[in-house]
């Protein structure tokens, strides 16, 4: 054993030898109760970042915590492989995408097995593979069965540089890429989608079940979905069979309905336009169809809208109202039309401000002094009905039903309730995803591919320009195949599925990693599901979230599971930031490598920089590597800096002078338990009576077990359950019994409470202080009642309210003998003697102050 701390000797030594031993293996047995403990996989960049330290760092130690604890854990590994980033590494540096990401995942799995992190590397996955997408297929083959996968023509968001389609939660709020950073455009493409708004309502209701998740995240999942009641109603178009149909949660307002726009793209639009209007209508399309649906939409920017000549009737008053069309109305919203109230909506009455269109008030506040006054702005608050028939003076949100009961009695329109949500579109115009699996067949139309003949594989023999779309599309070799139905020949589709698939059922493929008959087996999926604790970022709240949850309701309806929701608990961990340097006029990052720390300044221009923190990035010059880190103090001290630094769910900024701290820390542990194991240790203690500095020390013992195993529960507060093996560190340091039985049980209560924490230095620690198993394989201490009972309190003695000293009495004292106790303490006698007690007030447990005269 080396007498010095040496992490880069131990943590290689014990890393070989868990990995030999197969601790970190999901148990076969199911006696034990289980936790499925999972972080979101990431996507193989091939260089591990500290956000990646972080999650995993997180994940494990819940992970050895539970182990220790007696559960059978289920904490598996893998890679959200398909995706643009191979295809460009392809077109750029001329390697094939599989072995770009290959390569890859070979050197992030050897930087993560450095940290330490007990995965149980036999269920490694990676999306990319055949094995796994395999599955990912037959998986889509269910949904195309249930009626839930279908194709349509779509106005859709395409990336031009990336030469893609985009779902819309990938377009961020200024209407760019999420990957590429390009401005989005729409596009008419043939698309498959999945009906995810089938299941809206039960991705709504089943929120109130998710009461481990974090309120924030079940907040923007109801937003997302979006739900809305109120009424859907038609306009008939004057000269035309045709109505337009139309949502509103406002039906009270529907009498100061005074003009209908329709979507640019609406199938409507061409017919209701006059020939007088139709040049201005056709160029006011092409220029619309430029621009993205966050641009359109967009609340700060103008709405601009022309008229099409056609003319509709509003049912409720009769009256002839103009049909509009307009960027800010979108045709896979809704009805993909909205009916223009300008007295009651706020965008209606700017729009028709600046068209000058009819504003028509309906509503009016209850104590209105003038109904008839013209408006400065909208009024959208609840009121009085007014201008509107049999209605008139009614409450507003009465009137909602009363108008959506006369409009259903005539035929005008029916209640309905609607989404925000809409289909997910997964089709990709990519090489690198899973295969659509299906053929088209000009006889029999689209036709899955058997499951017999799954996986359909990517081909290898493709070449990458970067342009015109799929390279898939070119290979005639793969695309023509007999139709598997009546061998006309027919053509494979083409598409790539969104790699938001892969990552929708991949935890459902942990718990049967292995298997090559099926995607799993539901006996084994149904007792390891649903996940106990997921840990990952918040920026997957919609998207990935949303979608495995929806990936669960249909295979369970599909009759493969039996549980509603994949994951019970949900931490969402903070981002980890570094030291920024910016140039505030150039707007430059500098790296900080070049920087003076003291006096901040640009090496180039000489210009004062500015210092801040923010989430580390390779453009921002600010990340750490955690590779370096593991070399200069090892993967111990940087999983206890990550761990100490802030609670998880917060924001992390990196501070070397904090890693040191950790890294002293572990010293001192080292060479207090080391000194231990050098002297004749005593057997931990059994029992027996103890003296009163033995009994502190076993109380400070105890204490640091109860405080570190409740902050492990709950909300998992690592940096006060390590604040705590601090303090029981500094207890044993200080303890006047180092001979003492107690003594050794508290040594070996630190090494086991640190151990799901640093897990290399505690493994070797258990072993120098003369154990032969893991301490991995130890149960978890459990806080002794009567070792935390308090024999001796400390009684505060005041003299005429000041504190003049302290005394130790029997915790158990009651009112008169803790008077007693202070009267013939030598501290209250060297002030009271001689002198008049007035007043004696005892406030037990704390103090006995004295009045004197």
């Amino acid at each position: 054993m080396e007498s010095r701390y040496n992490p880069g000797s131990i943590e290689q030594k014990w890393q070989q030898t868990w990995t030999e031993r197969g601790l970190a293996e999901t148990p076969a047995e199911t006696e034990k109760p289980k936790f499925y403990a999972l972080s979101m996989f990431p996507y193989p960049s091939g260089s591990l970042h500290m956000g990646h330290v972080r999650v995993y760092t997180i994940t494990d130690v819940i992970a050895r915590l539970k182990r220790m604890q007696g559960y059978r854990v289920l904490s598996p590994m893998g890679w959200d492989a398909f995706g643009l980033p191979a295809e460009n590494a392809a077109i750029e540096r001329g390697i094939p995408p599989a072995k770009w990401t290959y390569q890859n995942i070979a050197q992030m799995k050897g930087q993560l097995q450095k940290l330490g992190i007990s995965f149980d590397w036999s269920r490694e996955i990676a999306t990319c593979s055949p094995d796994y997408y395999k599955w990912t297929q037959w998986i889509f083959l269910q949904f195309l069965k249930a009626g839930l996968a279908y194709q349509k023509e779509a106005a859709v968001n395409w990336d031009p540089i990336d030469q893609t389609v985009l779902a819309n939660e990938q377009v961020d709020n200024e209407g760019r890429s999420w990957r590429s950073g390009a401005k989005v455009e729409r596009k008419l493409l043939r698309q498959w989608f999945l009906k995810i708004t089938d299941y809206a309502e039960q991705l709504l209701n089943d929120l109130d079940k998710l009461t481990g998740w974090p309120e924030r995240v079940k907040l923007m999942q109801a937003n997302w979905i979006g739900k809305s009641t109120g009424a859907y109603l038609e306009f008939p178009i004057i000269g035309f069979d045709e109505k337009i149909a139309v949502f509103t949660t406002r039906p009270d307002t529907v009498y100061g309905v005074t003009y209908v726009v329709l979507a640019p793209e609406h199938p409507l639009t061409p017919r209701v336009t006059t020939p007088d209007r139709q040049e201005a209508v056709d160029a006011f399309i092409k220029e619309v169809s430029a621009q993205s649906e966050l641009d359109r939409t967009a609340e700060d920017k103008p709405k601009r809208g022309i008229p099409t000549g056609g003319k509709a009737i509003n049912p409720f008053t009769g009256a002839e109202i103009p049909i509009w069309i307009a960027d800010y109305v979108l045709y896979e919203y809704g009805t993909g039309a909205v009916m223009g109230v300008p007295a009651h909506d706020v965008r209606d009455f700017q729009f028709a401000t600046q068209q000058n269109l009819p504003i028509k008030v309906v509503i009016v506040p209850a104590d209105a002094a003038d109904p008839k006054a013209a408006l400065k702005q909208a009024y959208t608050e609840p009121g009085v009905v007014i201008e509107s028939d049999q209605f008139n003076g009614m409450d507003s949100t009465e009137a909602k039903s009363a108008i959506v009961e006369y409009a259903q009695e005539k035929g005008y329109g029916k209640a309905r309730v609607q989404y925000r949500l809409r289909d997910w579109l997964i089709s990709r115009q990519r090489y690198w995803g899973a295969p659509i699996p299906v053929i088209h067949c000009p006889k029999c139309g689209i036709v899955p591919v058997p499951d017999a003949d799954l996986p359909v594989q990517l081909p290898e023999d493709v070449e990458f320009s970067g342009r015109g779309g799929s390279p898939l599309t070119q290979l005639e070799n793969w695309v023509n195949v007999p139709c598997p139905s009546c061998g006309t020949p027919a053509k494979r589709e083409t598409d790539t599925m969104d790699t938001f698939i892969d990552s929708s059922w991949y935890f459902l493929r942990y718990p049967d990693a292995q298997n090559s008959a099926q995607a799993f087996d539901t006996a084994k999926v149904n007792d390891w599901m649903p996940v106990d604790q997921y840990v990952g970022g918040i920026e997957h709240a919609i998207l990935h979230l949303l979608y495995s949850r929806f990936f669960v309701k249909v295979l369970r309806d599909c009759g493969w599971l039996n549980f509603d929701e994949p994951f019970q608990r949900l931490l969402t961990q903070g981002m980890v930031q570094g030291l920024t340097y910016k140039n505030p006029t150039t707007g430059k990052y500098i790296p900080s490598a070049n920087v003076n720390a003291g006096a901040p300044k640009d090496p180039e221009t000489g210009e004062a920089l500015e210092a801040f923190y923010e989430k580390m990035s390779k453009s921002k010059y600010n990340g750490v590597d955690p590779l370096e880190v593991m070399a200069k103090y090892g993967a111990d001290t940087a999983r206890m800096f990550i761990l100490f630094k802030a609670p998880p769910e917060k924001d992390l900024e990196w501070d070397d002078a904090d890693v040191e701290g950790q890294s002293r820390f572990l010293n001192r542990v080292w060479r207090l338990v080391t000194e231990f194991a050098g002297s004749t240790p005593p057997k931990p203690y059994k029992g027996g009576d103890l003296s009163k500095v033995e009994k502190d020390l076993r109380r400070a013992i105890h204490t640091a077990i109860e405080a570190v195993t409740e902050d492990l529960e709950g909300d998992y507060q690592f940096n006060t359950a390590i604040s705590e093996l601090m303090k029981l560190s500094n207890a044993l340091s200080d303890a006047a019994c180092k001979n003492s039985p107690v003594y050794a049980e508290g040594i070996e209560t630190l090494i086991r409470l640190l151990a799901p924490f640093a897990p290399h230095i505690a493994e070797e620690l258990w072993h120098e202080i003369g154990h032969t198993d893991s301490v991995h394989e130890q149960s978890w201490p459990k806080a002794e009642a009567s070792a935390l009972v308090v024999d001796e309190i400390t009684l505060v003695i005041q003299i005429m309210g000041k504190t003049r000293g302290t005394i130790q009495v029997p915790a158990a004292a009651d009112r008169q003998a803790l008077e007693q106790y202070a009267r013939e303490s030598e501290v209250a006698q060297r002030h009271i003697e001689g002198k008049e007690i007035k007043k004696v007030i005892v406030v037990p447990g704390k103090l006995v102050n004295f009045v004197i005269g």
